[in-house]
């Protein structure tokens, strides 16, 4: 029985690391400003899942994820410096179908102008926006990541997506 526990324990780790390990990078090297680093952390986050009672996490996998990546990255962040804005490479995705080389451009020049407005949010702003859609997060998942109040949470990403309209607005004129 416990073998066949160990089996069941080792697929459930597995299917997490699948699901969620580049989503837990991308979210690490955006605090970190290091992919390298970032890995570690994440290697880290699933070493501490392997180790923790499956109960205790099983139903809130996800938050429970993000919140132990946040918390290792800005241990890590606090002992090595501020942060560094984040810059095209780390954000940009690639499309399915490529469109012509002018929309291609369109599409960067826009992409760099928002992620510039982005920068000058301030660093709480900036995290919940990025769970919220670069991660695909709820309020109440980025709440217990952050350790915020859903309502704070909900406040931070209104005042945030304000902020970049009034911009982005402003830019268009």
């Amino acid at each position: 029985m416990k073998n066949e526990q160990r089996i069941s324990q080792s697929q459930w780790v597995r299917s997490l690391v699948d699901t969620h390990a580049a989503d837990l990078t991308r979210y690490a090297t955006s605090i970190l400003r290091d992919p390298d680093l970032a890995k570690d952390v994440v290697q880290d986050v699933f070493l501490k899942l392997w180790k923790e009672p499956r109960a205790t996490i099983e139903g809130h996998e996800r938050a429970w994820l993000f919140k132990v990546c946040r918390n290792r990255s800005l241990d890590i962040y606090r002992k090595g410096g501020r942060m560094q804005p984040m810059n095209d490479a780390i954000s940009e995705q690639t499309p399915v179908e490529s469109p012509s080389p002018q929309v291609q451009a369109e599409q960067h020049d826009s992409h760099a102008r928002i992620v510039q407005m982005m920068q000058s949010l301030p660093e709480n702003q900036q995290e919940v926006v990025r769970l919220k859609f670069q991660n695909g997060m709820s309020y109440k998942e980025i709440a217990a990541v952050t350790e915020l109040s859903v309502t704070n949470v909900g406040f931070l990403l209104h005042t945030a997506i304000q902020t970049l309209r009034t911009r982005v607005a402003a830019v268009g004129e």
